[in-house]
């Protein structure tokens, strides 16, 4: 799996390959990550990459000559096949927001083309041209595209076989299929009793089914409470049980 990352600032995903477990998945070759600055395609001595808009207003807008022609690098480089080309993608607002299906899809793929647009955004006539696919993390604006791409990496890293070192962490992970798509349970270690507060009492049961069953109640709960709409979605794809409804059915008014 390949993703080349087209931003003004290569320095920023340096310590993001070199630290952290997820640095297993590029020391493997599990991932590769190529880094292209749009300002060594550039014209000019200042190897200008952005202008005002027309129109008027405040900020810059990133020109689209110097990202198309640092996209073509890109494509030479991958040596793509015709009809193969890696999608390219934009971290914009505008996006659709990604969830943990989508990471899924993306860690079961080739890869892409990330661009991490800057200032105002980028020049609309590269966007309809060359991008196939906008992503957001939210409704909020980031300063650059370049904290989304490394969400996106390390979501889809974290995915590759042995990075978590123990294989199927991942599955407990809020949001995965094998939860059902609801948020995880609480977890608790050491000490037993921390300022008075105790662990649950079926944790320290020993019982494997009376502690899954305390987790499965946990997650359906906390998810009832915090994303309801979670909860509409399991039940929708008939992945709640009758002992779900039924103590989804016993809480309080207020959650």
């Amino acid at each position: 799996m390949r993703f080349d990352v087209i931003t003004l600032f290569p320095e920023l995903f340096a310590p993001f390959v070199q630290a952290g477990i997820t640095r297993r998945a590029y020391a493997s070759g599990q991932i590769e990550l190529k880094l292209w600055n749009p300002r060594e395609h550039a014209e000019g001595n200042y190897r200008r990459v952005d202008d005002r808009p027309f129109g008027g207003g405040p900020g810059m807008v990133m020109l689209a000559e110097p990202l198309a022609r640092c996209l073509a690098a890109v494509r030479v480089d991958r040596a793509e096949a015709p009809g193969a080309q890696a999608p390219v993608v934009l971290f914009s607002p505008t996006g659709e927001p990604l969830r943990h299906a989508g990471v899924q899809r993306w860690a079961e793929s080739p890869g892409a083309v990330l661009i991490c647009g800057r200032y105002e955004g980028i020049d609309q006539r590269f966007i309809d041209t060359c991008v196939a696919l906008q992503i957001s993390l939210g409704d909020f604006v980031l300063s650059g595209g370049e904290i989304a791409a490394l969400a996106l990496l390390d979501a889809v890293a974290r995915l590759q076989p042995g990075v978590l070192g123990e294989e199927g962490s991942h599955q407990q992970d809020s949001f995965n299929p094998a939860l059902d798509g609801l948020l995880d349970c609480p977890h608790y270690t050491r000490p037993e009793l921390w300022r008075e507060q105790p662990v649950p009492a079926p944790l320290l049961s020993g019982h494997h089914a009376h502690i899954e069953r305390w987790r499965r109640e946990q997650r359906l709960l906390l998810t009832a409470r915090q994303r309801p709409a979670l909860i509409d979605a399991a039940r929708a794809a008939g992945r709640l049980d009758a002992r779900d409804e039924q103590l989804l059915g016993k809480r309080p008014a207020a959650l």
